[in-house]
């Protein structure tokens, strides 16, 4: 059967409360059902399985847990996902991103290497390992380790291909529902940034190339957010996108990158100033750009991008 002979798959987006905003998961429809991420400890109970009972779908028939990157809001909810499936489901994650999903203490290790360097809190990894607790709902051991190229049968003639969109974690990964270009990115599209106002990426030319790959390349006719990322004037978008939409949304996350980058660029040449300023040693990135948010707000996406910068410029010029 072609492509365009396959009946559409249905996608239902599935929404569980956490914090200051709710977090996305999304239901794939298919003969052998698939969720894309799993939210926090908390997420499958409260809000995936009362929101597939109200579609008439059960949380007990998920057979696919895919994964689209390793970070605690959506690897949190994996474990008791897997559970309320009788242990049946596979679970699929990008290899590089499967120490987040193995290890709490990963989450710990990643904030040290990285934000942590920054914000100067002598608290924070405690405060990050005690978060790791409450929200992941257990340590586990995916089924399938993906990086990209390959196909997974979702029952009859629905596949979904993998591509590997590394940027906003070293593992990320897209899920394309084959044939109607539904396209789950998790956080790789990342505009504006959430709730915190700044876009979020630990490797910045990876998360140049991922951009450019997937308007390019991939062509979403849909595309799934993993958060309401902000448009320029601060409006959000929703986390279902339709082709201009997405184009749109790419198109902009590029060139926000762009601006980042030369701000970033200015840092670096005066040598990291340390000065008093919160956003320190990146003051004058943030005055370029007009950022006045709370760069302390945890998982603090200031920090974490401005270093990402950094470390490239430390690899091209060690």
């Amino acid at each position: 059967m072609t492509a365009a002979a396959r009946s559409a798959v249905e996608i239902h987006p599935l929404v569980s409360p956490w914090g200051r905003f709710g977090l996305y998961s999304f239901f794939i429809d298919a003969p052998e059902p698939a969720i894309v991420d799993a939210g926090i400890a908390s997420s499958p109970t409260e809000g995936m399985a009362p929101a597939l009972e109200a579609i008439g779908r059960r949380i007990e028939d998920v057979r696919w847990i895919l994964l689209t990157h390793g970070h605690i809001d959506h690897v949190g909810g994996a474990h008791a996902l897997w559970e309320l499936t009788g242990r049946r489901a596979e679970i699929v994650i990008g290899a590089a991103d499967a120490p987040m999903l193995r290890s709490r203490q990963a989450h710990v290790e990643e904030y040290a290497a990285g934000r942590g360097r920054y914000l100067g809190d002598p608290d924070g990894a405690a405060s990050v390992a005690a978060a790791a607790q409450a929200v992941i709902s257990g340590e586990l051991e995916p089924t399938r380790l993906v990086t990209g190229g390959e196909t997974l049968p979702l029952g009859g003639d629905v596949t979904v291909s993998v591509h590997a969109i590394g940027g906003h974690t070293p593992g990320s990964v897209a899920y394309v529902v084959d044939g109607q270009q539904s396209v789950f990115v998790g956080d790789a599209v990342q505009v504006h940034g959430a709730a915190n106002g700044f876009p979020g990426y630990v490797d910045p030319a990876a998360y140049r190339a991922s951009l450019t790959y997937l308007r390019d390349e991939v062509r979403p006719q849909h595309l799934y957010l993993g958060h309401p990322y902000r448009r320029t004037d601060a409006t959000p978008y929703g986390v279902e996108l339709d082709a201009d939409q997405a184009r749109a949304a790419l198109d902009e996350s590029l060139a926000i990158e762009a601006r980042v980058r030369v701000a970033a660029a200015r840092c670096i040449a005066a040598g990291l100033p340390h000065t008093d300023s919160p956003y320190s040693p990146f003051a004058a990135a943030a005055e370029q750009l007009g950022y006045a948010g709370d760069p302390t707000l945890e998982p603090s996406p200031f920090f974490t991008t401005l270093h990402g910068y950094v470390t490239e410029e430390q690899e091209l010029h060690p």
